[in-house]
């Protein structure tokens, strides 16, 4: 293993043993292999010591144990103590593909970036539940496409799952100014204005298991709408139309069930109009993995997510704009 290798890769984990061990077994496969792995234990009470032993021998691998301080905090300690060129972040509930490192590594011959970030999908071992939850969360008809896609509505942001910086970022920028609460796409905004080259690497895919379940998903999407506003603290501007979306969704959805009883006619043409979207989506998702099973239960992940992203969203508005929050309890 070289001594300095290019690439570090961080990976917070708080009391996710289990998950670790896919993604460092994913990281053993590599085709390109100057690169070093830091896992930084924050706080578990569950630790992963013993699936990081397992690979010290298939892998360049360093293990830290710290105070609980949030993710955010604790990719800023990684990057502190990394070796590399370029830092890379990963979700400890990632798998990462044999060419991911193959394909940034050519995109960085060809073109100078600064930082980076890749689109997430689903394995083929996820269950009918994680892919309808992946379709959500990646479709143009959910989220614009704005976590990963190629053809995606405004600036694109590298989120913390998938994600690249050149050790002068991290000199010149520095970490993250929040632990959680949006503490990613803060992050990108800062390294943007600061000037660097940032842009997605549409070949770099990781596989984001994210949640099991979706009761953890619409507990999941909450936090996202309120961190939408978290990051309005800091940055007004970059509450945009589009971020609107899932409040006016979850709103307008009220609104059309409660019309069904005072103005019936209205309120029927108001849930066809639902109905018609939600037709759309699963019709798309059962294409894409064709299955009808997923392109139902596709339907019912998006319906999650927007109203869990909604009621977030105007849970958190109603706070007002004055302080930034970061804290997981808050």
């Amino acid at each position: 293993m070289a001594q300095n290798p290019k690439y570090s890769i961080i990976i917070p984990v708080y009391n996710r043993p289990d998950e670790i061990r896919e993604l460092l077994e994913s990281l053993v496969l590599q085709e390109f292999k100057d690169f070093e792995v830091l896992v930084i234990e924050d706080g578990s009470t569950i630790d992963c010591e013993n699936e990081v032993i397992h690979f010290q021998e298939k892998l360049n691998i360093r293990y830290f144990k710290k105070p609980n301080s949030g993710q955010g905090f604790s990719r800023n300690f990684g990057m502190e103590k990394a070796g590399g060129d370029y830092f890379v972040i990963f979700d400890s509930d990632c798998i990462i593909p044999p060419n991911y490192f193959t394909e940034v590594n050519e995109v960085l011959k060809e073109r100078k970036l600064d930082a980076w970030g890749g689109p997430d999908a689903a394995h083929a071992s996820f269950t009918d539940i994680q892919k309808a939850i992946s379709y959500s969360m990646t479709s143009l008809f959910t989220t614009g496409g704005i976590r990963g896609r190629k053809k995606h509505a405004g600036i694109y942001h590298p989120r913390s799952f998938n994600m690249g910086i050149s050790r002068e970022v991290f000199k010149k920028v520095g970490g993250f100014a929040i632990t959680r609460m949006g503490e990613d796409i803060e992050y990108s905004i800062r390294i943007i204005k600061a000037g660097f080259k940032v842009a997605l690497v549409d070949k770099a895919i990781v596989f984001h298991k994210r949640r099991t379940n979706f009761a953890q998903f619409y507990k999941q999407l909450h936090f996202f709408g309120r961190a939408r506003i978290n990051i309005g603290r800091f940055y007004k501007e970059e509450i945009k139309l589009v971020h609107l979306f899932p409040a006016v969704f979850t709103v307008g959805l009220a609104i059309s069930l409660l019309t069904v009883f005072l103005l019936p006619s209205i309120g029927v043409f108001l849930l066809g109009v639902y109905a018609f979207y939600f037709l759309l989506i699963a019709i798309d998702a059962t294409f894409q993995y064709k299955s009808l099973k997923i392109g139902l239960l596709s339907l019912w992940a998006a319906l999650v997510q927007l109203s869990a992203y909604g009621v977030g969203f105007l849970t958190e508005l109603t706070r007002g704009f004055k302080r930034p929050l970061s804290d997981r309890n808050k």
